[in-house]
C-alpha cells in the first residue's frame, strides 16, 4: 500500500439474481494517491461482479504487474485476472497467457476511443471485455464514504447499489466474451 492512501472498510450485503449467490462481504479497501473515487468504486463493484471464493485485491497502482483484483487455486494457479480502466493490448496479451480468465472493465470518458482503436487486437486474445456507463459511474461515487455499508444487488448486466446517502443502478454493457 503506498503511503497516503486511504482505507475504505465496506460492509456489503450481496445478492447475485442469476449467479444465485448470496453473501456478506467484509472489505478494506485502499485508494492509492493518484486513484479517483471513481476507479475505486468500480473496483468494489466489479468485485461484487465477479465474487467468488479466493477473489482478492491486489496492491493495485502501486504493483504494475499486478491486476486490480485476481483469484488464485489452491495450489497457486492464476484462475481470473480483472483490469479496471483501459489497459494496452500487450498488458491483456501477458494476462492471457498466464490466467485461465481475463475480464477487462473498462468505465470513463477514454472508453469508447480506446475500445475502438484497440477492437480488432483485442479480437484474437482470449479475454471478456466490459464497459460502464460514465454518468452512473459518476453516481456510484457520490456514494462514497470511508466506512459504508453497501447493498448490492445484481441481476443480467445492471447492479442496484444502495447506502445510507442514496442508491443508484450501474448498467453495464458487453463488449467482447
Amino acid at each position: 500500500m503506498a503511503s497516503g492512501s486511504k482505507i475504505c472498510k465496506l460492509k456489503i450485503s450481496l445478492s447475485d439474481i442469476d449467479r444465485n449467490h448470496y453473501d456478506t462481504l467484509s472489505l478494506t479497501v485502499a485508494q492509492h494517491p493518484s486513484e479517483t473515487t471513481e476507479r475505486m468504486m468500480v473496483r468494489i463493484l466489479v468485485f461484487c461482479i465477479n465474487a467468488r471464493e479466493n477473489l482478492e485485491f491486489t496492491k493495485g497502482l502501486c504493483a504494475v504487474d499486478e491486476p486490480d483484483i485476481w483469484a488464485h487455486s489452491l495450489d497457486g494457479q492464476l484462475l481470473l485476472w480483472i483490469d479496471v480502466g483501459e489497459p494496452s493490448v500487450e498488458r491483456i496479451k501477458k494476462a492471457s497467457r498466464i490466467a485461465k480468465e481475463v475480464k477487462v472493465y473498462s468505465f470513463n470518458r477514454k472508453s469508447i476511443p480506446w475500445w475502438e482503436q484497440n477492437r480488432d487486437r483485442f479480437a484474437q486474445l482470449k479475454a471478456s471485455f466490459y464497459r460502464f456507463e460514465w454518468q452512473s459511474i459518476q453516481s456510484l461515487a457520490t456514494l462514497y464514504q470511508r466506512t459504508m455499508q453497501l447493498s448490492v444487488t445484481i441481476t443480467g448486466d445492471s447492479a442496484y447499489v444502495a447506502t445510507e446517502l442514496g442508491e443508484c443502478e450501474v448498467s453495464w454493457s458487453t463488449l467482447q466474451v
